[in-house]
């Protein structure tokens, strides 16, 4: 007796919606996945671009998590192509690099013992006196670390990172993404060598030809299980009667011409979104209330772009990735892509290095030209005294629209009121970073889509709550695990 098909669409070919389709079909073989990506690539921000034979990750992305169903998928897809990857990495401050995670006889030497003594006292002093509401990111790391380690360690790089100063963070950010930080246990790590902390691992897994391989080949099992995934197809409207969404509007268009081929309408059983939430909203026809409208204009994203620059001998540094702090340049992270796998480069008599930039799209840096991006990431490179501009032989610029969602002062009303109006719902969940508006790591990404696929198969799952009060991978398991410097630092691996 032949079964009947239950179609289900997925809005979004990134981790969350890939692994959402991967789920559905392991638990279900007349539910059959229909995803619809906007671009020509999958994995979205965990996609791996090419350049004339080199690859770019444009994120940093360790393969590594507490999350027992995320680790078992992702070794069922990637099989023998993880590779183990040693971690280096080093902040850049002041001038000196610091070992990352912190060694104590580096850190004292380049800070010196006068500021040593100040922030201990600072430290005390705020102990003792904590400021009675924490509100803001400033807050919750004041009250913690003291103003003076907040102001070496935290604010210049976090206002890098948002564009905005850390007083106008909400604080909730600092709680889901650095919970349980502690500075005598950063100081006890530093001293005694030992770490518990799981962002700072001395190791991890890796595809050999960068993230994006993990997706490809996601791809590729849910098409050979009879799902589609459908490249160049933005998906413009989501129409729904009432309370139940019908169909999807999808316009395809053509990567060379940029023009519009053809929109179709889908229909569907269920659906589940990754797209940014913002855009989501305004999708719906009809639309939804005024004031969840109004809520989604409310949202804010932080924008991304990367210069990657092929340098004219290996291995300038031997660090995976360095973290700069300082204000005399504009490039926030710089990547070594041959410390990550050395098959991301065709040449292995050259370097290929990620300079990451964190702007807007209406700023100028996101509009710079590529020759001027070229010339001002070759030119920080040496001001930081990690090559000469003269050995850059080639660049490429990737730029990357809505790569962080925003916790800024208003996102928590607005985002409560959009969530309180999607849950009402019946066929239709919303997951992932962007498709949630949370600053999630790829794996709590792909769980809210684990969660999604199983409340579809008649599970109760609240996917909003993945990644909140289990703040990060090690809550996962019994004992929480703290975390040193995580929120402007290590987590930044793991965008």
């Amino acid at each position: 007796m032949k079964k009947d098909i239950v179609p289900v669409v997925i809005i979004g070919g990134g981790p969350a919606g890939l692994t959402a389709a991967y789920e559905l079909q392991k638990l279900s073989d007349t539910h059959v996945p229909q995803v619809y990506e906007a671009s020509d690539m999958v994995g979205g921000i965990s996609r791996t671009e090419t350049h004339k034979g080199y690859r770019f990750d444009i994120g940093g992305h360790r393969f590594f998590t507490k999350v027992g169903e995320v680790e078992d998928m992702w070794h069922e897809v990637m099989g023998d192509d993880f590779i183990t990857v040693q971690r280096m990495s080093r902040i850049f401050y002041r001038g000196d690099f610091y070992d990352y995670p912190l060694r104590i006889f580096n850190a004292l030497g380049n800070i010196g013992p006068y500021e040593t003594y100040k922030i201990i006292g600072s430290f005390i002093k705020w102990k003792l006196r904590p400021r009675q509401q924490e509100e803001t990111f400033e807050d919750w790391v004041v009250n913690r670390f003291g103003g003076r380690l907040y102001m070496h360690f935290f604010y210049s790089y976090t206002k890098k990172v948002w564009g905005i100063s850390p007083s106008e963070i909400r604080a909730d950010w600092a709680a889901q993404r650095i919970k349980n930080l502690s500075l005598p246990k950063a100081v006890w790590n530093a001293i005694s060598g030992a770490n518990d902390t799981a962002s700072l691992i001395e190791e991890f897994q890796y595809p050999r030809l960068g993230p994006g391989m993990m997706w490809e080949k996601t791809r590729n099992q849910i098409t050979e299980k009879g799902g589609t995934v459908q490249m160049q197809s933005e998906v413009v409207k989501v129409n729904r009667e009432g309370n139940r969404i019908t169909s999807i509007d999808v316009r395809q268009w053509d990567k060379e011409s940029g023009a519009n081929e053809k929109t179709e309408r889908v229909e569907g059983e269920h659906f589940i979104n990754s797209m940014a939430i913002r855009d989501l909203i305004h999708a719906f026809d009809p639309p939804p209330p005024a004031e969840v409208v109004a809520a989604a204009d409310r949202l804010k994203y932080r924008d991304f772009l990367i210069v990657t620059l092929v340098l004219d001998h290996p291995d300038p540094f031997p660090d995976n990735w360095i973290y700069i702090h300082s204000p005399m340049v504009k490039v926030g992270r710089i990547q070594n892509f041959r410390a990550w796998s050395k098959e991301m480069l065709p040449d292995q008599n050259t370097a290929s290095i990620g300079m990451e930039y964190f702007c807007q799209k209406d700023d100028g840096l996101w509009s710079s030209s590529d020759e001027d991006l070229r010339k001002l990431a070759s030119e920080e490179l040496e001001k930081l005294n990690l090559a000469k501009a003269k050995d850059v032989v080639d660049c490429a610029i990737i730029r990357q629209p809505k790569a962080y969602p925003v916790y800024d002062s208003e996102y928590k009303e607005a985002l409560d009121t959009i969530s309180d109006w999607l849950k009402t719902l019946e066929n239709f969940q919303t997951v992932g970073r962007n498709g949630l508006h949370r600053y999630n790591n790829q794996d709590h990404s792909m769980l809210s889509a684990m969660y999604a696929a199983r409340n579809i198969m008649g599970a109760d799952l609240d996917v909003w709550d993945v990644n909140v009060d289990r703040s990060y991978h090690e809550e996962f398991e019994a004992e929480p695990k703290k975390k040193l410097f995580k929120s402007v630092l290590g987590n930044r691996a793991a965008l």
